[in-house]
């Protein structure tokens, strides 16, 4: 929904994020710098396709845990669309495994929302002068991986597609096949070949053992911020 037309001379931001809290929580620290202005926000992605449009902001602020379709999903639908669309995701997660698949998706840049209000406005204005902001940490592995220097093991989650990642972390949060199918929107049979897939390639050998991992293995833990 549109929050104010009085944006001349400013960029404008769109918040997307499911939290009314989190919401004005970034407005107010966007809206205090005086060349930036909130021109809308939306709850949700489908919100966020039909705002995009109708008030061109100059960048979206996209949360990655929305209802319904995800925020990587979004990127790739809002890139598609709107190609000059710079778009800044931000999130609860653990940069190391989202920032990555984020920036692959379109994303020019990936916070967290532990960051202080400071470092939100640096990044803003980083991706807005087209440049790339993740953090130190994930600028130097990407670097290390791209020069083919890095020596770091891949963790096991990195090689799932971006739909077998969203199934694992749906399956950690604890939702049956019927709710993963549902929020995803795509069948209970895609469900479970995405499941089977996932068992496949981290070498899990059954349903059972799958749930654990996302439940309890330390590195999704920390990828789903618990």
């Amino acid at each position: 929904m549109p929050i104010t037309s009085n944006t001349e001379g400013r960029k404008k931001i769109l918040i997307v994020d499911d939290h009314p809290m989190m919401r004005e929580g970034l407005r107010s620290v966007i809206e205090h710098e005086p060349d930036m202005i909130v021109c809308g926000v939306a709850e949700n992605a489908n919100q966020a396709m039909e705002a995009v449009p109708k008030l061109a902001p100059d960048l979206a602020l996209v949360d990655i845990t929305l209802p319904g379709k995800s925020g990587l999903e979004l990127v790739k639908d809002l890139k598609a669309m709107h190609p000059r669309l710079t778009i800044l995701a931000i999130s609860m997660h653990d940069e190391s495994l989202y920032a990555e698949r984020m920036l692959r998706a379109g994303a020019n840049g990936y916070i967290t929302k532990q960051q202080p209000p400071e470092e939100l406005v640096k990044a803003i204005r980083q991706v807005l002068d087209n440049r790339v902001y993740v953090s130190k940490e994930v600028s130097e592995k990407l670097l290390r991986r791209f020069s083919g220097q890095t020596m770091q093991i891949q963790s096991p989650v990195e090689i799932l597609t971006d739909r077998e990642f969203e199934v694992l972390e749906l399956i950690g949060e604890g939702k049956s096949p019927k709710e993963i199918s549902r929020q995803l929107h795509i069948s209970g049979k895609t469900v479970a070949v995405h499941s089977a897939n996932i068992r496949q390639k981290l070498n899990l050998k059954s349903s059972a053992q799958m749930i654990r991992f996302a439940v309890q293995s330390e590195s999704f833990k920390t990828l789903t911020g618990d």
